[in-house]
């Protein structure tokens, strides 16, 4: 309350006004009960005067007497004034306030005397003056004294303004002492009314204040049923719907920014100016930068791209919706599709930007681009060398019986190969697609080795390639698809033939690793891989030496094939190789 502006505004006022209204009450008062006073006295002195002439008959006819100024004298005590008479001539012959006759007669001339001049000449006169006689101010009234209708002389009746004033001050005192005694009262009710106006309002300053900072549940209850309690009703009313609608703004606050989190394209919200309002943690993934420190600031302090830039700028003015791609060359190789779009209103308060990653999309599409130009060419070229071997038959070879022969098994050997591919093409693809069911049991591994390499000994044979098995853990199983696994094994162990010079060495060996898988490797004497080639091994179509791999009747999917059996086994493989004097390739699968 004491802290109250506005009480004190009110009080102030109040109280002013009401010290204003009884200072000018008292004035008004004051001066009016001061004539009425003087009034008062006039009529005194008139009705003292009126007595004297009464009581004084044929005293002018006397003159100066010790018995008539002893009268006059008496009189004055008596009547508390003083008496003074004046012949026609102005001599004064008695005077109350003198002690002896010898003063009387050295008394001035009052002939010119204001209030004896107007006596003389109307009946009566009255005046306000300094006495010189007594050099104090006094009031005058003075009345004609006529015997048989003769005027005889003056009766004036005087009265010290001392005497005046001391009455009119004492009534003062007591105007001024009922004056502040009703101001006082009256500012007490100031008080208590202004307070009792002051105190709903600061109740409702606190609640509104509480509801500023968050407190919703804030109830008013007044007993008045005047406005001040209908505004009471009406608070608590939109203290209630308030709340609510607080409640709903912060669920769809809280979905909105649950899906915004979560979505993988990146958001980002600015205003007009290019002011970050909000930015999720995907688009501070894709543009590399804190999403928290980025809000309140200008957008490309924190995104430094000349192209995003420019389409931010272009939307703020032209408002159309933009699409574009934007390639991070300076931290990655990442493309980004951007969608920026103008916020509604006007004029227009910001917009947004959505950021999605491309890059693997435009490298799949890069692989399906290089897959499809791969597949063409791995078709091309066996299917031209039967047209071009079958055209020459046609064109007289077929009667030439050992170039017919030699040319009939270059066709088949080119269908062969061509056959092979589409194979491994129709298998690769069923295993990526996931459409393939395979039957996962418990394999064991050294009869189903020995089987996978009397399969390839014919080929081993021609060669002079030496067949090694190395068991470290005996009798162990694996859990594969038998038809998968033999393709895995029948897969490296063709490779490792194919790249292995003659009078090579190829072992196979198995044990159980540290992390409780089967290690099944691989290992060959051959040519070997140079470790730039390594990474890119397993992908579709890849050769190091392109042209040996065609002589040597590879598709150039075997290994592709493989990583991908392994993968759907829950395996891994890898690959270790020098150049010149071998290769590795182990095959880690769940044990049995």
């Amino acid at each position: 309350m004491w802290s109250s502006r506005l009480f004190w505004k009110l009080f102030l006022v109040y109280a002013g006004l009401n010290i204003a209204s009884a200072i000018v009450f008292v004035l008004i008062v004051s001066g009016r009960q001061q004539d009425q006073v003087e009034e008062q006295i006039k009529q005194r002195l008139h009705d003292s005067a009126i007595i004297m002439r009464s009581s004084l008959d044929g005293i002018f006819e006397q003159g100066l007497s010790e018995q008539l100024q002893e009268k006059v004298k008496k009189l004055g005590e008596k009547t508390g004034t003083r008496l003074t008479l004046i012949d026609m001539d102005g001599v004064v012959i008695a005077d109350s306030d003198q002690e002896t006759l010898k003063l009387v007669r050295e008394m001035e001339n009052h002939k010119n005397r204001v209030e004896v001049i107007q006596a003389m000449s109307t009946g009566e006169g009255s005046s306000k003056r300094l006495s010189p006689t007594l050099s104090e101010p006094m009031l005058y009234y003075a009345l004609l004294f006529k015997e048989e209708g003769k005027p005889e002389g003056v009766v004036r009746v005087a009265i010290t303004m001392a005497k005046i004033q001391q009455e009119i001050s004492s009534i003062e005192k007591l105007i001024w002492s009922i004056a502040l005694l009703v101001s006082f009262t009256v500012m007490l009710l100031t008080y208590w009314v202004v307070a009792r106006m002051i105190r709903p309002l600061t109740i409702l300053t606190n609640a509104a204040e509480a509801i500023a900072g968050g407190d919703y549940e804030q109830k008013l209850y007044f007993p008045q049923h005047d406005e001040l309690g209908i505004l009471a009703q009406s608070f608590n009313h939109m203290s209630q719907e308030m709340a609510e609608r607080v409640r709903q703004l912060q669920a769809s606050g809280d979905r909105l920014s649950t899906v915004l989190e979560g979505m993988v394209e990146g958001v980002i919200a600015t205003n007009e100016r290019q002011h970050v309002l909000f930015a999720n943690e995907s688009a501070g993934r894709l543009l590399f930068f804190s999403p928290e420190e980025a809000e309140g600031k200008p957008l490309f302090e924190s995104v430094r791209n000349h192209q995003l830039q420019k389409s931010v700028t272009e939307v703020l003015s032209t408002l159309e919706p933009q699409r574009m791609e934007v390639e991070l060359e300076s931290t990655s190789d990442r493309i980004l599709g951007v969608t920026t779009t103008p916020l509604p209103g006007t004029p227009c308060p910001g917009l947004v930007i959505v950021l999605f990653d491309m890059t693997e999309l435009r490298r799949l599409e890069s692989l399906r681009q290089e897959f499809v130009a791969n597949v063409s060419h791995e078709l091309k070229t066996p299917l031209s060398s039967i047209k071009a071997y079958t055209e020459t038959l046609i064109r007289g070879a077929m009667d030439d019986p050992e170039i017919n022969k030699t040319f009939l098994m270059r066709i088949e050997e080119q269908a062969d190969r061509l056959h092979q591919l589409i194979l491994d093409l129709i298998s690769l693809a069923s295993i990526e697609s996931g459409n393939q069911v395979f039957d996962i049991i418990s394999i064991e591994l050294r009869p189903f080795v020995e089987a996978c390499l009397v399969d390839q000994q014919k080929v081993a044979e021609s060669k002079h390639i030496e067949f090694l098995i190395e068991e470290k853990t005996p009798d162990i199983k694996v859990k594969a698809d038998e038809e998968g696994l033999h393709q895995i094994l029948g897969n490296l162990i063709n490779n490792a033939i194919k790249y292995t010079p003659d009078q090579g060495r190829i072992t196979i060996r198995w044990e159980l690793d540290d992390t409780g898988m089967v290690l099944l490797q691989v290992q060959d004497t051959g040519i070997g891989i140079a470790e730039k080639y390594q990474a890119r091994l397993f992908e579709r179509f890849f050769r190091v030496d392109k042209a040996r791999s065609r002589e040597l009747g590879g598709t150039g999917l075997g290994l592709s094939i493989v990583k991908h059996l392994v993968q759907s086994f829950q395996g891994t493989i890898s690959v270790t190789s020098k150049v010149g004097e071998g290769s590795t390739f182990s095959v880690r699968l769940p044990r049995g």
